[in-house]
């Protein structure tokens, strides 16, 4: 240890300051940057739906037309999945990734601080289409052909959102080889694989199907690009192309992305639940094999987004969407399991968890009538599908995005968040994100169409639409409360100790904030909770 001292202490001065930030390549700070921009992001995106909300208000046009109606859910739905959800995943692998598999770095420090600034740099270009001349792209996140073409939108915007897109995808895909070399190669001795933290078997299978999924994304990307710029016909039927080949690509990418966005998270509160419950995991092996089946079901239900096409097999397609809630069922019973005559803690990172598990269910049992053709020809593009998706990935990442946090911020920063506030946010978000998206199961049963800005008064939608409005300025005030407590806790919070939770994973065998080393030192790994048997005495497997 002294000759690491020695030789740290001999180091060339890294650069402070706004400079060091910029050229830094200490995968902490890197999960630093990403986190920040994906919030500043989040918070961009969630002002344009706050914006869809106060039109959808009442009946009739009052702050926005049609098309610019139109940009703002297009580059609302982007940046929430691809510009806020999927980096964010990567800021916090980036961050913990290489602390709990006891690793000093990722495999290529220099490579990971690329991916980070291609990331940076497509989210402004996406965004920059506002400021052309024939605005951003407004034909929807999933971009369907033929309303992405240049015959329905012109226009640099779309451009922008293509090549903004592509860059985004490459950042991702070399961020996923990147991570995937750290937990292959650098593993602390005696971190085999089934003694991994939850969240890194979920990452593993993130990063895989991010390497699987991304690709396909960027490759329909540049086929629409060449097929507005350089009449290339891909999606044409005029020119032999099939417009229903772009949503077979997109899908086969969008619906991994629902697990690239969900499954790292369903590893954050499966490190939680064990922790606050006061009880060793129920089940690591089932949720390991569990996790291994999701990931691998993902790829054979995309196109239950295209039943109303009649170009694909409804009941296989019915059947798989089906069958890949099973494993998702099994992690809910462990979970459970684990709570059950645990001694829980109803901290702030523990009621955040709590919030997701029931949110999370909710569009889960949603999702299983949407998965029914028949069903799903009746509610397809109405706000049914909105209720459900927000259920699933806001209910899902945004809660547990909270969980995270609250849990992991005083590693990070050596500072505790406020818990009076971090309690105040949690029962505002819970409050405001059920009245948001709860009626709109209902407006969409009732036939309320979603993607258009106005409706008729004599519909009956215009009550039900108030009330959703009313919870997403509440969702916005839990929001402001979060920012508020993280900037006090920052200037006078808590000092937190190297392990204020009474931690398991290797992250709390290091000091808050962590060294750029990340470990002077590392406890025996004989378990998959390295943390608790140090702390407990346990040295080997008897």
């Amino acid at each position: 240890m002294a000759t690491l001292d020695h030789a740290l202490a001999h180091t060339a001065p890294r650069p402070t300051g706004v400079v060091g930030w910029i050229t830094t390549v200490d995968h902490k700070r890197i999960g630093i940057l990403y986190m920040i921009t994906a919030v500043v992001f989040f918070i961009a995106s969630g002002i344009l739906a706050l914006l869809m909300r106060a039109e959808l208000a009442q009946p009739g046009l009052q702050i926005m037309d049609e098309s610019t109606y139109n940009q703002a859910f297009t580059i609302h739905g982007t940046g929430m999945m691809l510009l806020f959800a999927t980096p964010l995943v990567a800021g916090f692998a980036n961050y913990f990734v290489p602390l709990h598999v006891g690793a000093p770095d990722v495999a290529f420090p220099r490579l990971n601080a690329l991916t980070y600034w291609l990331y940076a740099l497509g989210g402004l270009v996406v965004f920059s289409g506002f400021l052309t001349a024939s605005g951003a792209a407004s034909f929807g996140w999933t971009g369907y052909a033929p309303l992405s073409d240049s015959t329905y939108t012109p226009g640099a915007g779309v451009d922008l959102w293509i090549i903004g897109l592509i860059l985004v995808g490459f950042s991702s895909i070399l961020g996923a080889v990147n991570l995937m070399a750290t937990i292959f190669g650098m593993r602390a001795p005696g971190m085999t694989m089934f003694r991994l933290p939850i969240f890194i078997w979920n990452m593993i299978v993130t990063l895989a199907l991010i390497m699987f999924s991304f690709p396909v994304l960027t490759a329909a990307l540049a086929a629409l690009f060449i097929d507005r710029n350089f009449g290339g016909g891909f999606f044409d039927p005029a020119q032999g192309g099939d417009p229903i080949l772009w949503q077979h690509l997109f899908w086969f990418f969008g619906h991994p992305e629902v697990y690239v966005v969900i499954l790292p998270f369903f590893g954050v509160v499966t490190e939680i639940i064990p922790v606050f419950s006061r009880k060793p995991l129920f089940g690591y092996r089932g949720f390991v094999f569990a996790t291994l089946l999701i990931g691998a079901y993902s790829f054979t239900v995309w196109a239950h987004h295209m039943f109303t096409t009649g170009s694909v097999d409804n009941p296989f397609f019915s059947a798989m969407t089906m069958l890949i809630a099973v494993p998702t069922g099994v992690k809910f019973f462990s979970w459970i399991a684990t709570m059950w005559r645990g001694k829980l803690r109803f901290q702030t990172p523990m009621l955040f968890t709590m919030g997701f598990l029931f949110m999370f269910l909710i569009g889960g049992i949603t999702g299983i009538f949407v998965a029914s053709p028949p069903i799903d020809l009746a509610v397809h593009d109405t706000y049914y599908v909105v209720a459900h998706m927000h259920y699933v990935l806001f209910g899902g990442t945004v809660f547990a995005m909270f969980a995270a946090f609250y849990y992991w911020i005083p590693k990070m920063s050596g500072r505790m968040m406020g818990e009076r506030l971090g309690k105040l946010h949690f029962w505002l978000m819970l409050l405001g994100f059920n009245v948001t998206f709860f009626p709109m199961h209902q407006l969409g049963l009732d036939g309320m169409q979603r993607r258009i800005p106005d409706y008729l008064p004599e519909r009956g939608f215009d009550t039900l639409n108030a009330l959703s409005t009313v919870g997403s300025a509440i969702v916005a005030m839990s929001i402001l409360v979060f920012i508020s407590n993280f900037l006090l806790s920052m200037k006078k919070g808590a000092p937190a100790g190297d392990d204020p939770w009474g931690g398991n994973t290797l992250e709390w065998a290091t000091t808050s904030p962590p060294p750029h080393h990340n470990f002077r030192s590392l406890p025996p790994i004989v378990s998959e909770r390295p943390v608790f048997d140090a702390r407990h005495g346990v040295h080997g497997d008897g």
